[in-house]
């Protein structure tokens, strides 16, 4: 479609006589382009002045469609060379300049539609300049191993990165453009790299000139080449590998920002790709990295110091760039949430602005109405700033300092109301200054000293010798903290006990301007941290050794329904997919410990109760196992070929397999697998199936418990497979039902009773389920059974431990006493249940317990469960009521349901009593053995 058909708007001509005097160079042109040629040449001297210089060729160009109007230049840029380059691409830049100008001057393209056909043709130009001056360096000799044609197809290996405006496709009508240049030395011998790094750099000189210098026939586009690694020493040319090296070990705050919009636009767009993927640690930091916004607010106060910006916002001369309420407030809106979550969050990573704020809107972080305002007023300001340079094509974002100039910009926005006009636009620039405002608010002391008992005070005077603490900027971010943190803990219940635990959370801090910054852009995150302290020390003292895990607070799906376990599964595979195996296990550790965190949280405020806690435990663990078991059959496979025969499966045992986990609990498995008479596996090193799946299966151990810089997953027991540890680390499925059959022991058989597949081929998992039930229900004779575990607990409680009101697991009567009685009955009775309450329900149908014995056995477990579950979220060690404080003893009685600790201790011990003598009766008295 031409121009005419999809005018929808048109400027007023400031001065008719100029726009009719532009109107009458044209020929042939649709008269209802009329008032879009006067009002555009009466409004602007600057396309005024390309009207009547290329006229002939815009009379045909209105005939046409804008798109293919821009395609076409962007054709002939591409069969410049250097004999006809500088004149072609400023004749080609006149041109663009006309239809880009018209089509949005008449409505026919959207800001983003102009914005991008306008950085298209900037990196057309760019390519021509690039390609045709490394050509002439490689056909004098000057790059050593590379012709010409090399210079066509990839540059030779040079490439230059569009940053800014340009990179996100948002180039405004007179910008210059934002490069950094690069060479890929890895395609050059050592001996010949300075050689090609003085080519490149002479290239990349007269690629500049070409661009941006000024002739009578005017220039391209102003090049900058500022934005390079340490631009005041180094030259306008590097290495790859150099700035690798500066950007890891030097890159700032602000080129983080700027790397947010870089773009591969000319020359070697594959190794300029494979660079930015190597910085992507660099610009996106793993964990929510809210000091960026102090960073943010520095860098706007420097700008407004040196621009002079400063004060009551007034039009006359008001930048529409830098000053108050303008665009870069709308950017630096963005950019800044992009850089405190877009290391977590994928969909975050985007260029342009306008697709910023719908991402941050999508996921959570702005509400839609800000980002749909936002977008508006942005939109709005950049079209402005377009009409500002549209004048006389100048690099400036000021608005008119007359009332002559504010009148032609009026009237080249197409309204001559300018009261209205000025009006709009200053309540425009408030508007964003309110909504921008909060993050350029420099945080400040919260509200002076607060006095504290002189126990506490001691406690606070211990802080800043801490690691966290020792910082400048640590201690400054801090301060403004700890009034507003200290009035939050003379709230708790218990004051003291809440300070103290916060203490040694404070204390277990290697680093603090991260976390510090993430609680002052987030104060519910303070009241959490109270919460904890003064409830669960256990969990604070996690809290300081892994404090990253309250980014995850802040993830929208924290208070989200539970997922479940295949939701978890998916997830974590798609994290763990794409890196290294190192990679791999320090990812999984990251994204488990933020889970495993969010279950505790939930425990303690009572959004899940214990029953709910151990089900995701389980749920947890197994997801881990199910994405960690391929990667680990990978990694083996790498070595020694894919797994023979027909896989290998994880089988989950104890409270794993029962779905019973809790805060602590370890991994108790078995690695079970079918050769299917495979002898070897197809590899660089082949193994046999046995010494396959044995390394396997110890890399599985690795994997979970090793220590990495992220810390470990879990504890894991191998102990309950096929001769224990005398027995190999893995079992092919015909030995294990062979085993399990013929020599395995009556304990064996009942730990069978809570077995489950965690990961491994579908297949191979139902037919392990089948040997687990057929083994059930060949060995289901309940005189047998009901002796052998008789004389299994005799033996349990001379070697054990008596157990006692809080060690609720241990001992006769405790939670371990009931589960193996449990397992007893299921074996006995040749049930396939798995869990304690499932398995005793069978008791009454052997005559072991009547049903009124069998209900209270099975509450009693729930209850031992439940406060077991809430113990391990506490401490990890042995509970001491008197260490755990006032919150925690309230906490517990919470659990229970009771009225207090010292009620719920006097009910754990009749109780315990209780269950111990209808155990006793069931497989004999064992020797009690004192606490």
């Amino acid at each position: 479609m031409s121009f005419a058909s999809r005018l929808t708007r048109h400027p007023i001509p400031f001065s008719t006589a100029r726009g009719e005097e532009g109107w009458a160079m044209l020929d042939g042109v649709d008269a209802a382009l009329h008032p879009l040629i006067t009002g555009t040449a009466g409004s602007s001297p600057y396309l005024s002045g390309l009207i009547l210089r290329e006229a002939a060729w815009l009379s045909e160009a209105l005939n046409a469609a804008p798109e293919d109007s821009i395609a076409a230049l962007i054709v002939e840029a591409a069969r410049l060379d250097h004999t006809t380059l500088d004149h072609g691409l400023r004749q080609l830049k006149r041109r663009a300049a006309l239809v880009v100008a018209l089509a949005d001057l008449g409505g026919l393209w959207p800001l983003h539609q102009v914005t991008q056909a306008w950085t298209d043709f900037a990196d057309a130009c760019l390519n021509a300049a690039l390609i045709t001056h490394v050509g002439l360096e490689a056909r004098r000799g000057k790059i050593p191993g590379m012709t010409e044609d090399d210079a066509h197809r990839f540059g030779a290996g040079m490439v230059a990165l569009a940053m800014g405006k340009m990179g996100a496709g948002e180039l405004n009508y007179s910008s210059d453009i934002d490069l950094i240049c690069f060479f890929d030395d890895d395609r050059f011998d050592p001996a010949d790299a300075m050689e090609a790094r003085a080519a490149f750099i002479r290239a990349t000189r007269r690629m500049a000139a070409s661009l941006s210098d000024t002739t009578d026939e005017g220039y391209v586009f102003r090049t900058d080449l500022r934005l390079r690694p340490d631009a005041s020493v180094t030259p306008v040319c590097i290495s790859l590998t150099a700035a690798e090296r500066y950007y890891e070990a030097e890159g700032r705050s602000w080129e983080r920002s700027a790397y947010i919009k870089a773009r591969p636009a000319a020359g070697d767009i594959a190794a300029g790709a494979r660079f930015l993927d190597t910085l992507t640690p660099f610009v996106w930091r793993r964990h929510l990295d809210f000091s960026m916004v102090q960073d943010t607010i520095d860098m706007r106060q420097k700008i407004r110091d040196h621009k002079g910006l400063h004060g009551n916002l007034k039009l006359e001369g008001h930048n529409m760039k830098l000053g108050a309420g303008g665009i870069r407030e709308i950017e630096f809106f963005a950019q800044t949430r992009q850089l405190v979550a877009g290391g977590r969050d994928l969909s975050l990573r985007k260029r342009r602005t306008v697709d910023a704020l719908g991402a941050l809107a999508a996921a959570g972080w702005i509400g839609a109405d800000v980002a749909e305002e936002l977008t508006d007023h942005y939109t709005h300001h950049r079209e402005i700033e377009h009409r500002i340079q549209m004048i006389d094509d100048a690099q400036t974002h000021d608005l008119p300092k007359s009332a002559e100039g504010f009148a032609r910009l009026a009237h080249l926005c197409g309204t001559d109301d300018i009261t209205a006009f000025r009006a709009g636009l200053a309540q425009r620039l408030a508007r964003v200054e309110e909504m921008c405002g909060d993050l350029f608010q420099p945080g400040k002391a919260g509200g002076g000293d607060v006095a504290v008992p002189p126990e506490q005070a001691e406690i606070v005077a211990r802080w800043p010798t801490y690691p966290a603490l020792r910082s400048e900027r640590g201690h400054a971010i801090f301060a403004r903290l700890k009034p507003e943190l200290l009035r939050r803990f003379q709230r708790a219940a218990r004051p003291d006990e809440a300070l103290l635990n916060f203490d040694s959370f404070l204390k277990g801090l290697p680093a603090g301007v991260q976390l510090f910054s993430l609680f002052e852009a987030n104060p519910s995150l303070v009241d959490l941290i109270v919460d904890i302290c003064a409830t669960a020390p256990g969990l604070s003292l996690y809290l300081s050794r892994h404090a990253s895990v309250l980014d995850a607070v802040l993830d929208g799906r924290f208070f989200a329904p539970w997922p479940g376990t295949q939701s978890l599964q998916a997830e974590l595979a798609a994290v763990l997919a794409g890196s290294g195996f190192e990679g791999q296990l320090d990812q999984a550790r990251r994204w488990q410990k933020e889970w495993h965190f969010r279950i505790g949280v939930h425990q303690l405020r009572a959004l899940i109760d214990e029953e709910a806690a151990m089900a995701q435990y389980t749920d947890l663990a197994q997801a881990v196992l199910g994405a960690l078991w391929p990667v680990v059959c990978d990694e083996i496979a790498r070595r020694h070929g894919p797994p023979p025969g027909h896989g290998g499966v994880v089988l989950g045992m104890g409270s794993l397999g029962a779905g019973r986990m809790s805060a602590g609990s370890d991994l108790d498995l078995i690695v079970i697998y079918d050769p299917a008479d495979v002898e070897q596996s197809a590899g660089p090193r082949p193994l046999d199936p046995r010494g396959w799946y044995a390394k396997a299966t110890k890399t599985l151990i690795t994997a979970l418990s090793a220590p990495t810089a992220a810390g470990t997953l879990y504890a894991v027991d191998m102990r309950l497979r096929p001769s224990g540890r005398q027995g190999p680390v893995a079992t092919a499925i015909t030995a294990f039902a062979h085993y399990q059959r013929t020599e395995a022991w009556t304990w064996e058989h009942m730990a069978l009773t809570r077995a489950r597949t965690m990961a491994g081929p579908a297949d191979l998992c139902d037919r392990v389920e089948e040997v687990r039930r057929a083994v059930i229900a060949d060995k289901a004779d309940p005189a047998k059974v009901r002796a052998d575990a008789a004389e299994m607990r005799a033996r349990l409680a001379a070697a054990g431990r008596a157990g006692s009101t809080w060690a609720i697991k241990e001992g006769q009567g405790g939670l371990q006493d009931i589960e193996l009685l449990g397992q007893a009955v299921a074996l006995a009775s040749g049930s396939d249940a798995r869990a304690t309450a499932a398995q005793l329900a069978h008791a009454p149908d052997l005559g072991w317990l009547d049903a009124e014995q069998s209900t209270a056995l099975i509450a009693a477990h729930g209850l031992f469960a439940r406060v077991q579950a809430a113990t391990r979220l506490l401490t990890d060690s042995a509970v001491d009521p008197s260490a755990i404080g006032e919150g925690g003893r309230e906490f517990l009685a919470r659990v229970a349901d009771a009225p207090s600790a010292d009620a719920l201790a006097v009910a754990l011990d009749e109780k315990r009593a209780y269950i111990a003598k209808m155990i006793d009766a069931v497989l004999g008295a064992a020797p009690r053995k004192e606490p």
